[in-house]
This record gives C-alpha cells, structure tokens and sequence, in this order.
C-alpha cells in the first residue's frame, strides 16, 4: 500500500512538473533619447504561461507568480491592468510612451461572461491589490468606478466584449514610493536578485521626472491558429531622466541607475537593450560599448533603428557621450495630444475644460471618457464642443450617467470628430457642494484631485510619429504596417478643486483656550485644596532695629566659626 502511494505521488509530482514548465520569462530595456533634454528608460518584464485559462488551475507555477495566478482564478478576471504613476507624461514634447499611464493610481478589469456579481468581485479584487502592491486600491468602490462603453477594449482574445463585465475607477490622489516598488519587483523570478530588475534602485527612481509602474494581464494565442490561449503578464517600469538633474548630457547606468548590471536573469529565454537611434540626436552620441547588431522595426509608419545589447551573464554597463554642440530643441509634436484646466471664479459656480489638440493634416475620430467624483456635479446641459473660429461640433454619440451623492460619480463619454489641425475645447460646468466635517482629509485646504480624462483615438500611420504604439508584446517586435493606424489612448494632467471648507483651525483654537483656562485654575485651586494654612505672628519692630539684630546675629556666628577653626589648628 505504501508503495503504491509513494508511486502515485511520484507520478502526480512529475506530471505536474511538466505541466508548469510551460512558461517562458523575458526582460527588456528600451532606452530613447528624448528632444527636450530627457532620457526615456522603459523596463519591460512579460511572462506567458501556457496554461488553459478554462482549467483554471493556477495553483502549481513555475516562473508566473503565483498572487496573481491565484487572484484572477478566484475572483474569475480575464483582463487586468494596473498602473502606479508620479508626474506627467509631456506629450507635446515627449512624444507617445510604449504604455500610457495616468497620474496617481488607475485600474480596469474585464470579468469573464459567467461571473455572477460583477460588483463584488471588483470589491475584492481592489481589495486584494491593496495588499499585493501595497497601495490605497481598498479606497476603490462604487463611488469611484464606472463602466465606459467606447473608451476601453479588451487587449487580448476575449470571449466577450460587453462593458458590464469592465469596471475602471482611478485614485489621482495616490503617491507612488518605494513601497510599492518593493512587492512589484517580488513578481519577477528572479526578484532584484539579478537582471534589469537589480537596475531598480528606488533612490535613482523616485529622483526621476516622472515614473510609473504597470502591470497588465491579458489572454493570447498560444499557438499561431490560436487553438490554445495562453495567459501573458506584462510588468513594466518608465521612467523620464532630466539632464539638469543629472548635471551633463552623457548618460549610463551608474548615473541613471546607481550602478551597472551584474548579469542577465538566469530564468529568463531573452535578455536584451535597446537603445533608439531614430532620433534626430542619434549621430551626435557614441555608445560604448559597440552594440552587438543593429536593428530596424516599423513602429507607425516610421522605420526605426535600434542598437541591441544581449546582456551576458557578467558585468555590463551601457553609456552615450554626447557632443557639446547638441541642440534638444527641434521637435515635431505628435498629432494628437490634450490638457485640462478648471475654469470660474469663489466657491459657486466652476467649469471643466479640456483642449485637444488635432495637428494631423485630416480630421480623427477621437473618444473623450471622463470619470467626475460624486462631490463635482456637473450639468449635461452646459456641455459645449466648440472648433477653431468657435465653430460648434455635435458629438456623434453621447453617454453621460448622473452621478449620485457618496454612492456614484459622473460618467461622461463622448465621439466627436476632430478637424484637421484645429484646437477643440470641451466644457461643461459644475457646481460646488458642502461635505460632511468628516469627508474632508486631513490636508483639507490642499484641495479635491479631479482624475484626468482619456482620449481615444485610431491613429493614421504617418512619418512623424515620435512614439511607439502600446499593442506591442515586446518593444521592437515586428510590427504589420499594412494596416490603417493603431489605437493610441493619452492622459491629461490631473485638477485640483477646492470646495468650500470650514475653519478647521477653530476646534484647535478652542482647544488651545480651554487647556489654558483649565491649567490657570487648577494651580490656585490645588495650592488651596492641598497646603496647609499656618498663622505666623507679624514681626512689630523697626527697619533699624531688625537690621541691628541681624548684623549682631551674623557678627557673633563668624567669630564663633573662626574661634573652632583656631582650636582645631
């Protein structure tokens, strides 16, 4: 009987070993020069497991980690996307990132088409990466999240696409720092141990101008007639260096990262760096050491030319030196890009503007998605689309779901039609509202934070595009120039509101005053309640006569003092 227990248990191990060995690790750096005196590092980490979502046995992993594994089998996600983000992506300047992120926090899930309560998945599932990375997620309910029908579509192969099964909900007030750094890298297999993740040093990240951390789930193809799907995570790190900080133009990993990189990841199949050599500024620095190969991938419309690294198991350090006539001031802005401002005056009546820019020489369809906390209520019908020369645009699908006092935020969708190289701003106006004295943080005078509104739009392939599109699995994988365009999403920066707020200083002066009524009156009356009261009898002599008394007193006690000190001699 022990025998054949032992047989079984030898034939279940092994079973399973070859089941989650069936997953492959790669690890990426891309690092692009930008024109306005920056330097772009985008770490990719993507690891695909080819296990059956429909099995759902996510259990036994070998380089996918398991918390994740583990979250999407209970809680039934087939796509999900997280991002932790400090600063601003500067599109006007920058150009498009490889993967788009919003200030603050900001999370969206798909659920598959047999979960029963959407509403509480979602709930626990915020929950649940609260803990995991370590960030506000648990702030995430109903009062924060809706359900956009145009602005988001599943990435990988879905089995449906109905937008009651997406949620999205974004904390703008969030601050990325090294806490949440520290768990994201403990998904990696092999951690900070080795790798680009040793690259990570929390010091030189957070020192950055801007800096995020993503994570994105989806379902894919397995095999090339997609027969089999598979599950890919993609962990990635961007960051933005500004020479002004760094002090010179010349860049490498010491003075990026802190340090070089002591080999590749053990467990990963591709270990590469890439350094983007397309820019205008790429005859004006010298790589060292000489890259291995040189090569070319069409990213929108444009051929680009990379410089790769294979990163070998030793030590290895990549560095640019620039000449000192370098000039970071041309710069072709890329053809959609936006902003957002608040507009009125006192603490009655506001509005919400947001300005697009078109520079494309033919009019784009575009999807403007806006998700309002409940403390903002705004108006549908102040709402105004206005072009250049204040022509009037009419959106071709509108979507707005009123939002409801501490249980549901505005929900604001809108198609519409850009002209070619026009400027479009749309504005709606909102109201201020009172807040219970327990709703406003601890900073109230700091403000209200307004999350920031998401374009859509499905670019045209053009020569002067300055990014990379975001469908990409890899950063310079092949990319199907045949096609129309791409779908690119951009952020605008957030807002900040202030509501009307009462004199939280009041309570702390009345406190201050009553603490000190009450310590001057607790003294006389404990020196009252506590001392014993003695009647002394008064002294009826004269001034001369008491000062008399008092010379002769200290006379005779120095002549006594000094007759002892004779005897003692």
């Amino acid at each position: 009987m022990r025998l054949i227990f032992v047989l079984y248990c030898f034939l279940h191990v092994k079973s399973s070993t070859f089941a989650i060995q069936e997953d492959t690790f790669t690890e990426e750096l891309l690092i692009k020069p930008l024109f306005s005196e920056q330097v772009y590092a985008h770490f990719q980490f993507a690891t695909t497991w080819n296990i059956d979502p429909k099995n759902e046995n996510y259990h036994h992993s070998h380089l996918f980690p398991r918390p994740i594994g583990e979250t999407i089998e209970r809680l039934n996600i087939q796509e999900l996307h997280i991002s932790l983000t400090g600063g601003l992506w500067r599109y006007e300047t920058w150009g498009y990132p490889v993967v788009d992120a919003a200030p603050g926090a900001e999370i969206w899930a798909w659920f598959k088409h047999n979960t029963d309560n959407v509403d509480t998945n979602w709930k626990l599932l915020s929950n649940s990466l609260s803990g995991l990375l370590c960030a506000s997620f648990n702030f995430v309910d109903g009062s924060n999240t809706v359900s956009p029908q145009f602005s988001f579509r599943p990435r990988g192969i879905v089995e449906s696409s109905n937008n009651t099964f997406l949620r999205y909900a974004s904390l703008p007030r969030e601050i990325v720092c090294t806490e949440n750094l520290t768990p994201f890298k403990k998904l990696l297999p092999c951690e900070s141990k080795s790798g680009l993740a040793s690259l990570l040093n929390s010091g030189y990240i957070h020192n950055t101008k801007y800096h995020s951390v993503s994570l994105h789930l989806r379902q894919i193809c397995a095999t090339e007639a997609c027969d089999k799907l598979a599950q890919e995570l993609q962990l990635s790190v961007s960051l933005v260096y500004d020479y002004a900080i760094m002090g010179t133009k010349n860049w490498s990993f010491k003075k990026l990262f802190g340090h070089g990189l002591n080999g590749n990841c053990p467990l990963a199949s591709r270990s590469n760096i890439f350094v983007d050599l397309s820019s205008k500024t790429s005859h004006d620095f010298e790589l060292t050491p000489e890259p291995d190969d040189v090569i070319y991938s069409i990213r929108g419309g444009q051929e680009q030319m990379f410089a790769k690294y294979d990163i070998p198991p030793y030590f290895l350090s990549v560095g640019a030196k620039y000449q000192n006539n370098l000039d970071f001031n041309v710069n072709i802005p890329p053809p959609l890009h936006a902003c957002q401002y608040l507009t009125g005056y006192g603490q009655e009546r506001g509005g919400i503007v947001t300005e697009i820019y078109n520079n494309h020489w033919k009019s784009l369809d575009i999807v403007l998605l806006q998700n309002i906390a409940w403390f903002v209520p705004v108006y549908l019908h102040t709402l105004k689309i206005v072009s250049n020369n204040n022509q009037v645009i009419e959106p071709s699908v509108l979507k707005y779901g009123p939002g409801k006092q501490r249980e549901k935020p505005y929900y604001l969708e809108v198609v519409l039609k850009l002209p070619p190289r026009s400027l479009t701003k749309i504005s709606i106006d909102f109201d201020y509202v009172f807040l219970k004295w327990q709703e406003y943080p601890p900073d109230a005078n700091h403000g209200f934070y307004i999350g920031s509104a998401i374009i859509s739009s499905y670019l045209p392939l053009a020569k002067n595009y300055t990014g990379l599109p975001q469908d990409a699995s890899t950063i310079t994988g092949s990319f199907n120039a045949s096609r129309v365009g791409y779908l690119v999403q951009i952020r605008t920066e957030n807002m900040v509101i202030t509501l009307p707020t009462p004199d939280f200083s009041m309570p702390y002066n009345v406190i201050c005053l009553a603490c000190t009524v009450v310590a001057l009156a607790f003294g006389p009356l404990h020196n009252i309640t506590t001392k014993r009261l003695i009647l002394k009898k008064k002294n009826r002599k004269k001034l001369l006569e008491r000062l008399k008394n008092k010379f002769v007193e200290k006379f005779f006690k120095k002549k006594e003092e000094k007759s002892e000190n004779d005897k003692n001699e």
